[in-house]
């Protein structure tokens, strides 16, 4: 290296500083990072904007393009916006100006597009920007609010040809209404859209009490108000979001299952999560359904139009609709979850910020915006009046002041002679004075200036009283969020359910009278015990449910909101659901398809419905089976639920659940037998056992013999009994001597050939009624007192006449509804 560029002591050389290049990396990572975090990717947690977004929405302000001007082509906009304000590509400015135009994406958007602005489906974008126009919506303009007022710092442009400002006015808390998205260098904000009803009720309380916590402020702001609507499942992780700043809402879309004409059944989906479309939907289900890997869907059609969501998926005739969507919701974007990270600049730095803080950043901005407004005007105001003084002032002496600008030989004479005696009037006013021509001048009107000057000190009084007063100011604040909540808000799109074996809500519901009603065919319903006025004995009721023809109320249930209700199945199994879950109907409505509320298999049908608020441990369940199997077990078994059900009972290759009592201690079962077979036998003989095992033999089965039903004595004093062909008969339990389990029971009705088999039995009395119906869809409803009494070894009498191609069907007691 020659002498003339290097340096002896090894220090510079030339114009060049040595430095360590890992300071050097370091240091300039650091600048870029700071510049992304802070001037590219993440929200001002004043005005909820990013740089890009707020350049975009002043820009067009600037221009113009307010609610009531005509829309422009978006390509102008977005020329405007790099030239002045933006030094990055068009398609970056394009996107941020489309997404808020997005009502799928932004809660309340802040661009009144005109076009084709995409839709949720991320393989359909907007068109280009030579083809769709804009202009800012009403609510965009409330962000705008006081900006010619002083109320926000301007900065320079990139190039300094231009001024911009750093953050707008924002007369509503945009941060959290509309959300924001955004990946910086080694961070990321992801804060979902709120109701800006809830939020500005939120942010008012917090004004009032400053020391409000966010569980406080969550009694206003339930949650997230996503624009697609959809659910939110539990409250966990929304709690967790407004008290930490991070969370994780799990998000499921709003699907009913509905019956078709052919009996059928289908999905419906109309709304579905934030940030997901109906075609992403649509096309995973459809491959899922052709792999195999998820079963009874027949078909899928997306009958979507405009904003209107609507999925429908046909399912086979054989597939359980309430399997089938569970596995939507299990394997589909039909579920989804979204992560909340409430990351915001504040202060220039970028900070996690839980409920209160976000919400208190945004009322200190709205503070120093009233402030800075109300200096703003008061200068103004002062200014004015300094000059409606000097005018004032001026007519009293308007001829002399005349006469001195007419004598002056330049301007500057004229306002040294303004200035000096007698009128003594200051620069600003001189000028103004020598400003006016001089009909202005002479038509002066005293009565004008002297109301201004009274307006305007009314009007500095109170500008002074109110920067003197904090209470005052945040008076304002409150006043303009009031208004602005007033104008837009709208109701709650999202509904926030209680999660499924998360009940932590219970508490919030009253424990109120419930009756429960369940038709033969399988459809249920709770409804208020107030549906049903209290008649005295004898009367004609009212009606409980709207059936479908051919179909009979078949449990009626007394219960109460918190309680279990229980229902086993002839597969051996349990569900389990609270009475709340059913909500509540009107009398006369037809309720929910039991396949709607449990995972119920085709071949799988509710054998019984037992209820129970309290699992007591000395409390036992009596299982019978139609084989003749018979098994006890402690009710606290089935203290638990799963959304699958749970094993009742093992039952062997071919057998089914008949029947489940609740029995009291020291009672007596009576076991009834298709053939007409009978035994009697105490409660006590059957040694209690697990909730999976197998049972023990009730009564010994003859040849293609099966169990019918299964009654505790003591409740009643008769059994009903009716056949197939039409015959029954009431025989008193007396007549059924106690026995040993297992045996082979007696006689409880003589059949014939002509009589067919016992298919039904019931404990009744003599002034119970019940309902008859055959397979060809006669009916009739009877007394139990117009049977004969009859003895064990009677054949009985004929209660409906049918001809040889039909049979009963279905035997129902008929279960009194009205209040007692």
């Amino acid at each position: 290296m020659s002498p003339s560029t290097s340096d002896s002591d090894g220090g510079i050389i030339g114009s060049v500083e040595p430095i360590e290049i890992q300071e050097e990396m370091e240091r300039s990572f650091l600048e870029y990072s700071m510049s992304v975090i802070v001037s590219r990717a993440l929200p001002d947690a004043r005005d909820g904007l990013k740089p890009v977004h707020r350049r975009i929405l002043y820009s067009m302000f600037a221009e113009g393009l307010r609610p009531d001007r005509p829309h422009v082509k978006c390509s102008k906009v977005v020329g405007d916006v790099m030239g002045k304000f933006h030094p990055h590509g068009d398609s970056a400015i394009y996107e941020a100006l489309v997404r808020m135009a997005q009502d799928f994406s932004l809660r309340h958007p802040l661009i009144d597009g005109h076009g084709n602005f995409g839709s949720p489906d991320p393989d359909t974008g907007a068109a280009a920007a030579r083809y769709t126009e804009c202009r800012l919506t009403p609510l965009a303009l409330q962000l705008m609010s006081g900006i010619d007022e002083d109320t926000v710092d301007f900065i320079p442009n990139y190039d300094g040809s231009e001024q911009e400002p750093s953050v707008l006015p924002a007369r509503f808390p945009n941060l959290l209404v509309n959300g924001s998205q955004g990946i910086a260098v080694g961070m990321a904000t992801n804060i979902p859209p709120h109701n800006l009803e809830e939020v500005v009720d939120a942010t008012i309380y917090l004004i009032d009490n400053p020391e409000a916590t966010p569980d406080n402020l969550m009694t206003f702001v339930k949650g997230p108000d996503f624009p697609t609507g959809a659910q939110i499942l539990g409250r966990a992780g929304i709690i967790d979001a407004y008290r930490t700043g991070r969370g994780s809402i799990k998000m499921r879309a709003l699907a009913e299952i509905e019956e078709t004409r052919t009996g059928g059944h289908r999905i419906v989906v109309t709304q579905i999560p934030y940030q997901t479309s109906v075609e992403q939907i649509e096309r995973k289900v459809a491959e899922l359904a052709n792999n195999r890997e998820l079963e009874g869907i027949r078909e899928v059609q997306n009958d979507s139009a405009g904003r209107v969501n609507r999925l429908v998926i046909d399912l086979k005739r054989d597939a359980n609709p309430n399997v089938v969507l569970n596995n939507l919701f299990k394997l589909t974007p039909m579920e989804s979850r979204f992560s909340v990270n409430l990351l915001a600049i504040v202060d220039g730095v970028p900070r996690t910020l839980n409920l209160v803080q976000a919400l208190r950043a945004y009322i200190d901005h709205q503070i120093e915006v009233v402030r800075r407004r109300s200096e703003f005007r008061l200068a103004k105001a002062r200014a004015r009046a300094h000059i409606v003084e000097g005018l004032l002032r001026c007519i009293d002496q308007l001829d002399a002041v005349i006469t001195l600008i007419r004598a002056s030989d330049d301007r500057q004479s004229a306002r040294s002679g303004l200035m000096g005696e007698p009128f003594l009037f200051s620069e600003i006013q001189a000028n103004h004075i020598l400003d006016m021509t001089l009909g202005r001048l002479t038509r002066l009107g005293r009565t004008e200036l002297e109301n201004e000057i009274l307006a305007l000190r009314e009007t500095i009084a109170f500008l002074e009283s109110l920067l003197a007063d904090d209470e005052a100011v945040n008076g304002v604040v409150k006043s303009e969020l009031i208004s602005v909540r007033d104008e837009f808000k709208n109701p709650r799109r999202t509904q926030i359910v209680t999660d499924p074996g998360d009940f932590s809500d219970e508490d919030l519901i009253e424990d109120e009278p419930r009756v429960v009603i369940l038709t033969k065919s399988g459809y249920i319903k709770a409804m208020s015990s107030d549906s049903f006025r209290t008649q005295a004995r004898g009367g004609k009721g009212v009606q409980g449910a709207k059936v479908k023809d051919e179909d009979v109320v078949s449990e009626v249930l007394h219960t109460n909101s918190h309680s279990y209700l229980l229902f086993f199945t002839n597969k051996g199994k349990v569900y389990r659901i609270k009475t709340h879950e059913l909500g509540v109907r009107e009398r006369t409505a037809r309720g929910m398809a039991l396949v709607n509320l449990l995972a119920l298999d085709a071949d799988e049908s509710v054998a019984t419905v037992l209820d129970t608020q309290t699992y007591y441990p000395d409390s036992f369940l009596v299982f019978f089976t139609r084989m003749g199997l018979v098994k006890k077990t402690r009710l606290a078994e089935y203290d638990k639920s799963r959304r699958e059900g749970l094993i009742a009972l093992a039952l062997r290759d071919g057998d089914e659940l008949v029947k489940v009592l609740v029995v009291a201690p020291d009672s007596d079962i009576l076991v009834l037998t298709k053939h007409g077979m009978g035994i009697r036998f105490a409660e006590s003989d059957v040694r209690p056992v697990g909730r999976s095992a197998s049972g023990v033999r009730a009564i010994r089965l003859r040849i293609d013999d099966t169990v019918v039903a299964a009654i505790e004595t003591g409740t009643r004093s008769e059994v009903l009994m009716v056949t197939g062909a039409g015959f029954a008969k009431r025989t008193k339990v007396a007549r059924f001597s106690v026995q040993t389990r297992g045996g082979q029971g007696v006689r409880a009705i003589r059949l014939t050939h002509a009589r067919g088999e016992l298919v039904a039995a019931f404990a009744t009395s003599a002034n119970d009624e019940v309902i008859v119906v055959a397979s060809g869809g006669t009916t009739i409803r009877t007394t139990v007192s117009s049977i004969a009494d009859q003895g064990r070894d009677a054949t009985g009498v004929k209660i409906i006449e049918l001809d040889s191609t039909q049979f009963v069907s279905s035997v129902t007691p008929v279960v009194p509804i009205e209040s007692e």
